[in-house]
């Protein structure tokens, strides 16, 4: 549904999407080509402008798949502050990859971790890097089509259905709904951990899959916070209060998880991917000076964590803590999705290529 500004820019969605259903047609037609790689290719993107769980789901892949195959992820590095490809190394900051490819990184140390604006140039120079890689991830790659490959994994958030959603700037598609054609696995993330049957459902008549098109639902769940440099882990209680430092594109689930565990949070938002700066240091210790409870700590999301780890001199003896959060499957459909990718990587071994 729209809301009245957004309502007022309607006719620019109409001339946005005209542009991005030109640009779908021409690759449909083959006129603009998009590169094939025969080599396993796992895309996770969406339709929207963001908050669907795609970096959560990339890390859940590569649990799933570190103790098999060699793995790598390749992103574009969204507003990181260099250009064409890196490879994260020991030395890699936030600035140099992006936050979402550092918090990957961080995470699981073993893998490769690229970025490169041309995913289609960054893709034969990672594998001219790294010759015994046996899998890629294309993190946010759904909607750029100049690469086509071979498992399209396309996510929509339960409680705004891109099926429900409109073209940008009216609403918060940045591709036509059409081209959730071209998924092979679509994930409603952010579900209810109680979802029933009835509404499970209820949301697959709404996203009218093709019959060719597997249909996954899951729920989040919220690790121990963890210190930013210590890495102690604490439990949250109701005597404990909490400024949540905030910069992703839906904080809806978070904030719903804190009503349920501390007696009370203050709620410091900033724009999704923000860069902290100085001044935002002194605000964010501005504020949890104000709080009076002296039990009391301040947490933050594990992509905003990354882009504070370079105060560390400053936030050092501050309780600040991290807020792990996963994906994990209903309906005992984690099994079933397993097998999926593992199947799809290891039709390449056989020689086959993968048919779905």
């Amino acid at each position: 549904m729209l809301n009245k500004f957004r309502y007022f820019l309607f006719p620019f969605s109409l001339v946005y999407g005209a542009v991005v259903g030109l640009r779908n047609k021409l690759f449909d037609k083959k006129i603009l080509r998009s590169a094939t790689f025969d080599f396993p290719l796992i895309c996770i993107g969406n339709l929207s402008m963001g908050g669907t769980g795609k970096t959560p789901m990339v890390e859940y892949i590569i649990r799933i798949l570190t103790n098999t195959f060699k793995v790598a992820t390749l992103s574009r590095g969204y507003k990181r502050k260099t250009k064409g490809f890196i490879m994260a190394s020991e030395s890699t900051t936030a600035a140099d990859i992006g936050d979402e490819p550092m918090q990957i990184h961080k995470k699981f140390p073993n893998i490769t971790v690229c970025v490169a604006e041309e995913r289609v140039i960054g893709i034969p120079r990672l594998l001219d890097e790294k010759p015994g890689t046996e899998v890629i991830i294309l993190d946010d790659a759904f909607q750029h089509r100049e690469i086509k490959a071979g498992l399209n994994i396309l996510l929509t958030e339960c409680n705004n259905l891109y099926s429900n959603d409109f073209l940008l700037p009216s609403g918060n598609l940045r591709d036509n709904k059409n081209s959730s054609k071209r998924a092979d696995i679509i994930i409603v993330t952010k579900c209810d951990s109680n979802l029933t049957e009835g509404i499970k459902e209820k949301l697959i008549k709404e996203l009218k899959p093709e019959l060719y098109q597997e249909i996954y639902f899951t729920s989040i769940k919220y690790d121990l916070p963890q210190h930013l440099f210590t890495g102690e882990k604490i439990v949250l209680d109701y005597g404990c209060d909490v400024l949540l430092i905030c910069g992703i594109a839906n904080p809806r689930p978070i904030m719903k998880f804190l009503d349920t565990k501390v007696s009370s949070y203050e709620f410091l938002k900033f724009k999704d991917h923000h860069i902290f700066k100085v001044n935002d240091l002194k605000e964010i210790k501005d504020r949890f000076s104000k709080i009076k409870n002296e039990k009391k700590i301040i947490l933050a999301t594990e992509k905003d964590a990354v882009r504070l780890t370079k105060f560390e001199k400053e936030l050092a003896h501050f309780p600040i803590y991290i807020l792990p959060m996963s994906h994990y499957f209903l309906f005992d459909q984690e099994t079933l999705f397993e097998k999926k990718i593992q199947r799809f990587i290891s039709s390449f071994e056989k020689g086959e290529g993968f048919n779905n």
